[in-house]
């Protein structure tokens, strides 16, 4: 089983990714790990789309049961559609920003401006990256089994919707079109 998790900064992609792969024995995978290089401070250089897509590739093959959390607009349809169940996750801006300006502060003890700037935009698609049309468009192309989780739940009401979504996942080859739970 092959899960990945996606939607806005602040939408509880990597804390429903982890749940998710304790709960079920998967590897959790954040696409941020591969996306940055390792610096100090975090997020500082981004690796080469050539090196961050063979990195994740490897570790996609290496599994039977994982879990990724972020987003793979962009990386290449070999892993962008290697997936059993794509679960997308929005919420509100206002929730998505309050989330991130005390996960920074929890984190770095500040907050930087210019994030949050950039993930306030994710809705109206003004940003760099991540935007909310970018992401329904990506969806909109793949053939696998969608969820789409819309709504301020708690972990273990996403973790139960995911669950169930695996339960009725179904046994045709992927290739039959999008399935949206």
């Amino acid at each position: 089983m092959k899960i990945h998790i996606m939607g806005a900064s602040g939408s509880g992609t990597t804390t429903l990714g982890q749940a998710l792969g304790r709960t079920l024995s998967l590897r959790h995978l954040d696409t941020d790990h591969y996306y940055w290089l390792p610096t100090h401070p975090p997020y500082q250089e981004k690796r080469p789309p050539s090196q961050r897509q063979a990195l994740l590739l490897t570790d996609l093959n290496a599994e039977t049961g994982v879990v990724v959390s972020g987003s793979l607009v962009g990386w290449g349809p070999e892993i962008e559609n290697a997936f059993d169940l794509i679960v997308f996750l929005y919420l509100p801006a206002s929730i998505r920003v309050a989330r991130l300006h005390q996960r920074e502060v929890a984190r770095y003890g500040k907050v930087d401006p210019a994030f949050l700037t950039w993930a306030s935009q994710y809705d109206e698609g003004q940003a760099e990256g991540r935007s909310l049309s970018k992401h329904q468009a990506w969806l909109a192309e793949r053939t696998s089994q969608i969820l789409l989780l819309e709504q301020d739940l708690t972990v273990a009401e996403r973790m139960a919707a995911v669950i169930a979504a695996i339960h009725h996942l179904s046994p045709q080859p992927a290739a039959f079109g999008s399935h949206f739970i």
